[in-house]
């Protein structure tokens, strides 16, 4: 089952840290939705159920990611306890992620999130796809976990980060919280969040950003490390 197990590292607009802050926020909002509780189960307790779609075999899940063999049952428990069809399509997604904000519009925020999981473009999410991602937000290396969100960023899939792919995320996040965003949210405040993410990290002032200069950035500001740091104490 989705849990909703560690609390929630986007910052509001009253946060005077929310400018760093923000870059990293989609990764975490995920992993506080998403976080399956892999602790106190028995075997019969995950004992996987057939479904229309099976899963690679589980030896060369562990291998691919940061997960045991036990726990990836687990995970595939909770995600064919949500989608016995074994594959999650868009709308799906949707409708798991609004339960969790009932005050906001999460729905522009879950297309993003659910374009990064479908890395193959073919508008489903399988299992696989689903702990890929999982492993890397949660037990990945600090670059992995910086790497998947310029992708979660990088819209169009181009390679860079432009400013209008990064407002539309910020706003989306925005549009989620709903009515949590304190003081109330004006309609120029994504932008002036973008404006301040792109001083700090468009070194050359190309107007694009880089997943080096994306890292790098990240990796120079305390706030945003230890935003990233939160998923290690998740598991």
């Amino acid at each position: 089952m989705f849990e909703k197990s560690l609390v929630c590292g986007c910052p509001l607009a009253g946060d005077s840290h929310s400018d760093k802050h923000l870059a990293t926020a989609g990764p975490e909002l995920f992993t506080s939705l998403t976080t399956i509780s892999l602790h106190n189960r028995t075997d019969e307790e995950v004992e996987m159920a057939t479904v229309c779609y099976r899963p690679e075999g589980l030896d060369q899940l562990e291998a691919q990611t940061n997960f045991s063999k036990q726990e990836l049952q687990i995970l595939y428990r909770g995600f064919k306890n949500e989608c016995p069809s074994g594959v999650v399509n868009e709308e799906t997604f949707k409708h798991i992620y609004a339960q969790f904000f009932p005050h906001g519009d999460a729905s522009m925020y879950a297309h993003y999130l659910f374009n990064a999981f479908d890395t193959t473009n073919n508008g489903s999410i399988k299992f696989k796809d689903f702990v890929m991602g999982l492993s890397t937000l949660l037990r990945g290396t600090l670059r992995e976990k910086l790497e998947w969100t310029f992708h979660l960023y990088d819209i169009n899939k181009d390679g860079y980060i432009n400013r209008e792919e990064m407002t539309e995320i910020v706003r989306a996040i925005y549009d989620m919280m709903g009515k949590y965003t304190y003081p109330a949210l004006k309609g120029d405040v994504p932008q002036q969040h973008v404006d301040a993410f792109f001083q700090k990290m468009d070194k050359n002032k190309d107007g694009v950003l880089t997943l080096e200069e994306f890292i790098i950035a990240c990796q120079e500001d305390e706030i945003m490390m230890r935003s990233m740091q939160l998923f290690e104490n998740v598991m």
